[in-house]
């Protein structure tokens, strides 16, 4: 079993290998859960959501399902041997796009490329020992829900969204600065200039261009990229001090991101890079 948690246990992440022979489960969940079967399968699986029959039929790697919080699940399952990858998401988080999360959908083993692509990253990620920041979860945690409420039919309303004020985004940036290296998350940041985390996450955007998540990876990533040109520190340091996971995960961020090594990094002595947002 693979397990991790984000944004103070709002979010929490499990992939498990399951085998049975026969087993009935009746159950209900304070989270909304996503669940996709990475591999194998069912010989039988029956669901019933809510006293109404959603589902009958087998498993299959791709499925997904989605059952909102405290929904009551009566599941039946025969001759299963199948992994998943589960994700937990409290219903008092607050994410970009979503004022409340109450009224999504149920949505069992339909399939969906983009979902499951989202999902299995995340577990990919994870299994090669790499934990993602809580800003970048939620927002994948984010886009899951905003695909689900897509394909039930619900229409997303387009409209112009405000600018944060100059010092409202000063304050944002002092902040991102002095817990660079911590496990910053959407609204920690909209309580330190004191607004909803979804207006936040819209002004952030239309302000700078890039979500927040994006905005401190990119910030973070520069940082590292400053201190191994100007420092001779050891790259596992420069990976503690920017709260990088580890000096292989710092590696493989600059691999992915800038197409270079940190010790390359180190040997070409690349002048700083300018194509950060200014404001």
């Amino acid at each position: 079993m693979r397990k991790a948690e984000w944004s103070n246990s709002q979010l929490l992440f499990d992939h498990s290998h399951w085998i049975c022979e026969a087993t009935d489960l009746r159950w209900s969940a304070p989270y909304h859960l996503i669940v996709l079967t990475e591999t194998g399968t069912t010989q039988h699986t029956r669901t019933i959501c809510d006293a109404e029959m959603t589902y009958q039929g087998r498993d299959r790697p791709g499925a997904l399902t989605f059952v909102p919080a405290n929904v009551e699940r009566v599941g039946s399952y025969r001759h299963a041997e199948l992994s998943y990858s589960a994700l937990w998401i409290s219903p008092d988080i607050q994410l970009a796009g979503f004022e409340n999360l109450s009224s999504l959908p149920i949505f069992i083993n339909r399939t969906d490329t983009v979902i499951r692509s989202l999902i299995s990253s995340l577990n990919s990620e994870l299994s090669r020992g790499f934990k993602p920041e809580s800003l970048y979860v939620e927002h994948l945690a984010a886009l899951i829900l905003m695909r689900i409420r897509a394909l039930d039919g619900a229409r997303s309303q387009s409209r112009g969204h405000g600018k944060l004020g100059t010092k409202t985004l000063a304050t944002v940036r002092d902040y991102i600065e002095h817990h660079i290296a911590d496990d910053v998350s959407l609204s920690s940041l909209a309580r330190a200039v004191g607004m909803k985390a979804d207006t936040f996450a819209r002004r952030f955007k239309a302000t700078t261009g890039l979500p927040p998540y994006a905005y401190v990876l990119e910030l973070r990533t520069r940082r590292a990229e400053e201190l191994l040109i100007k420092t001779n520190l050891p790259v596992s340091a420069v990976a503690h001090s920017l709260g990088y996971s580890s000096q292989s995960h710092l590696t493989a961020t600059l691999r992915r991101t800038r197409g270079i090594t940190p010790r390359a990094l180190r040997a070409s002595r690349i002048p700083e890079r300018d194509n950060f947002p200014e404001f």
